[in-house]
């Protein structure tokens, strides 16, 4: 019978409590010595020839009859405010079939309330101002250069610094705190824990803007069909792009579909409908026609979110033991001009290590730049560059090995939330990752010229558990093969391979004879993919609708085999007597004995455990080179071990984490959105001018994976990998470069004059080139 229940769900960062309805109770976990078939193999992905082939349907690749062309005008200002604007010769261009504007386009209200659709006062450069739809997009593009807009340009806030100070510019009238105020936190007492501390140790460390650039840029195809609304989109939630669709719109929920089957990444900038994807509709209402509006690279370099920069002041106090005894934080992070979430850059700072006095005060702010947006592991990300690099300071002050300073302030418990983790394996991770990278070579590195090399590490928590409300069904066909159905997407992680592998081990049937259905809102509803969730929210869902159909066939075939249902088992495709191998007979036999009767199965995602808190914990460990006369920084070998429950698909698995580490390359030695400090303009529109990791500079990357099942997180024991890999590796890479020449850079990325002018700081106070020989 289903029944209200209230249950805690942590979503990147923040723990939220829910009321959520369930129908029943959840089935037996799989326990680590449950023996599996398919679940913990490394299996190719299910839709891997469709989308090495180029069959795979992304967005991008939607071609309806009759479809036009949509393009958008964007605001080329930091702060401005629309005077007038004049559309008329792009809407007298031949091919031309809609013109959107502030003028004519609906109230639509955008970023809760505090913008419009298209608003007169605009906020950053790539603001929308106007939109088009033409026969093609080049003339889309041409009508854009014919729309004639008076821009009154006003002051702009670049700073996030400057958004606290008094008489800051104002980006709107309640101020630059985005709501809610300052992040706070405080546990003990941190002054008297300062007091009692022996060795104090403080910094000031900054993070810079970082680009999502999804290989898939953000984009839309609308189509409208009787009174209905059918959406391609490239989504991370379907379901949270109709309702926000049918909100913007004024129509009930069941007159728009939205369809993802495949789409090209989007860590985090991709969780929300964008303002392009309810242009288009308007523009496919205007015109009778499907609207594709699919943005450019120099439109994901300035309007599609990007992780904030951010400036964090950090203290640590320890004992000469090196227990520590304080640690306070303070830190700011910027919105741009509409951010409507708090960057959780303190959450490392009160979880990861055992301390009793811990203060955080972190600050988003708005300025009139490019709005964030949650990117892999926001806030955590930032937050552990600084805790672990000071982290490693306060080691070499101890003259403590690093790795054995973690060790000693390892904490067992949830100090939050003072309760208990349902599991926590980080140290086997600092033991497997140690022993993999040769920790004990640190004091012994070989140099050679210019080059020294070190080694440094970085610990990482993270959420992953999951939640409700997920469902999922599945169906057992007349040819015994199974289809399994359920709203999620598979963003590019492989979701829809690793859930067909936990219906096929629960139906007892080859992966070949089961197909996964994602990616539509016609589905059973499944929540956004993000926060590190899919597989732990989905995939107990599938697996108990797959559990459910297993029980109702075994019940068909038990009459077919004169056994009770309890005596059979499933294997391979073929249903057996328990000690009586003789007595088989195939699924497929069985269904097909059902005439038109179904066998179906329906599951949902039961609630998250009372009491104990849900984390996945890693360790990665860095080998860098440095060249200390140039500066640049080469790594050569990254080692990862990540605590993240049952691993569903080893191959997968290892692919996530080699994806987070690249990214976190990227994070620490190149990207950087750069805006013109004058203007606000973006001067890296595009991969000619913003930096990625190339092939050459990726390192050796190691993969550990430890499969520690967490039975209490779920019935599957599995946690998310999505995130976890990106959050240490920047860290483990300053420490690393640090240990090589004697000096720490404080400031993301670490590029080749930043090491410079660390190690000419540290050479003049008679510090630096202390390379891995003789470091602790």
């Amino acid at each position: 019978m289903p029944r209200l229940v209230r249950t805690k769900i942590e979503f990147e960062g923040r723990i939220e409590e829910r009321d959520i309805v369930i129908e029943g109770d959840d089935i037996p976990a799989w326990g680590a010595d449950a023996s599996l078939e398919l679940v913990g193999r490394p299996v190719p992905r299910v839709d891997g020839r469709e989308r090495a082939g180029g069959t795979a349907t992304y967005t991008h690749d939607v071609v309806l009859p009759g479809m036009l062309h949509g393009a958008i005008l964007r605001c080329p200002h930091a702060h401005a405010r629309i005077r007038a604007i004049d559309t008329s010769r792009a809407e007298s261009l031949p091919g031309v079939r809609a013109v959107l504007s502030g003028a004519n386009a609906p109230t639509i209200k955008w970023y809760q309330g505090r913008s419009f659709l298209f608003d007169s006062d605009l906020r950053f450069p790539g603001d929308e101002v106007a939109a088009v739809a033409a026969d093609s997009a080049a003339v889309a593009g041409e009508a854009l250069n014919l729309i004639e807009v008076d821009y009154e340009v006003l002051p702009a806030l670049l700073d996030p610094e400057e958004a606290l100070k008094p008489g800051a510019i104002q980006v709107f009238p309640t101020g630059n705190l985005i709501e809610g105020g300052p992040d706070l936190y405080a546990r003990g007492n941190v002054e008297a824990g300062f007091a009692q501390a022996d060795v104090v140790v403080e910094g000031t460390f900054r993070t810079q803007g970082v680009v999502h650039h999804s290989l898939e840029t953000h984009g839309s195809v609308a189509a409208w069909g009787g009174d209905g609304l059918t959406i391609w989109d490239s989504t991370q939630h379907i379901f949270g792009v109709r309702r926000q669709v049918a909100q913007c719109l004024g129509v009930p929920l069941d007159r728009v579909r939205v369809i993802s089957h495949f789409m090209g990444g989007g860590f985090g900038s991709k969780n929300r409908a964008g303002k392009y994807t309810v242009i288009a509709a308007l523009l496919a209402r205007a015109t009778g026609r499907p609207v594709r509006v699919v943005l450019s690279r120099h439109e994901e370099s300035v309007a599609t979110g990007l992780r904030p920069a951010s400036v964090q002041r950090l203290r640590i106090g320890a004992r000469r033991d090196g227990t520590l005894v304080a640690i306070d934080l303070w830190g700011v992070s910027n919105g741009g001009a509409y951010r409507d979430m708090r960057t959780p850059l303190g959450g490392p700072a009160k979880e990861l290590f055992r301390c009793p006095n811990v203060r955080t005060e972190v600050y988003t702010v708005y300025t009139h730049t490019g709005t964030a947006a949650a990117f892999r592991a926001p806030g955590f990300t930032e937050g552990t560059f600084a805790l672990e690099s000071l982290l490693d300071a306060l080691a070499e002050k101890l003259n403590v090995d690093p790795l054995e300073l973690r060790v000693r302030n390892h904490v067992g418990h949830d100090q939050v939330l003072n309760r208990q983790y349902t599991a926590k394996h980080l140290l086997e991770c600092y033991r497997a990752g140690a022993a993999a990278m040769g920790w004990e070579r640190r004091k012994s590195l070989p140099g050679t010229g210019t080059r020294r090399r070190g080694l440094g590490m970085a610990s990482q928590i993270w959420g992953g558990g999951g939640g409700p409300p997920a469902y999922a069904r599945v169906r057992l066909n007349a040819d015994g093969t199974a289809e399994v159905v359920a709203g999620t997407q598979d963003i590019g992680t492989g979701a829809r391979t690793a859930l067909a592998q936990i219906a096929a081990e629960a139906l007892g049937l080859p992966l070949d004879r089961v197909t996964f259905h994602l990616g539509d809102t016609e589905y059973p509803y499944a929540p956004l993919s993000a926060g590190s969730q899919t597989i732990a929210s989905v995939g107990p869902a599938v697996r108990m609708a797959a559990t459910e159909a297993r029980h109702h066939l075994l019940e068909v075939a038990g009459t077919m085999l004169e056994a009770l249902p309890e005596d059979l088992t499933i294997t391979n495709g073929r249903i057996h007597v328990r000690g009586v191998p003789e007595r088989s007979v195939a699924v497929a036999e069985v269904t097909g004995k059902l005439n038109n009767f179904t066998i179906e199965g329906r599951g949902f995602r039961a609630p998250n455990p009372d009491g104990a808190t849900i984390r996945t914990f890693g360790a990665q460990f860095a080998e860098v080179e440095v060249d200390v006369e140039t500066g640049e920084v080469r790594v050569l070998r990254v080692v990862a071990v990540h605590d993240v429950g049952r691993i569903i698909n080893p191959q997968q698995y290892a692919s996530q984490i080699q994806g987070g580490i690249i990214q976190g390359l990227g994070l620490a030695l190149l990207e950087d959105q750069v805006v013109d400090p004058e203007t606000g303009a973006v001067l890296t529109l595009g991969f000619d001018t913003y930096a990625l990791p190339k092939m050459e500079q990726i390192p050796a990357i190691d993969v550990l994976t430890l499969d520690a099942v967490d039975a209490a997180a779920n019935n599957l024991g599995a946690k998310g990998a999505g995130e976890p890999p990106i959050i240490p590796t920047a860290a483990a890479i300053a420490n690393a470069v640090s240990h090589a020449v004697g000096a720490r850079v404080t400031a993301l990325p670490l590029t080749p004059p930043r090491v410079l002018a660390a190690l000419g700081e540290a050479r003049s106070s008679g510090r630096g080139l202390g390379s891995g020989a003789g470091a602790p």
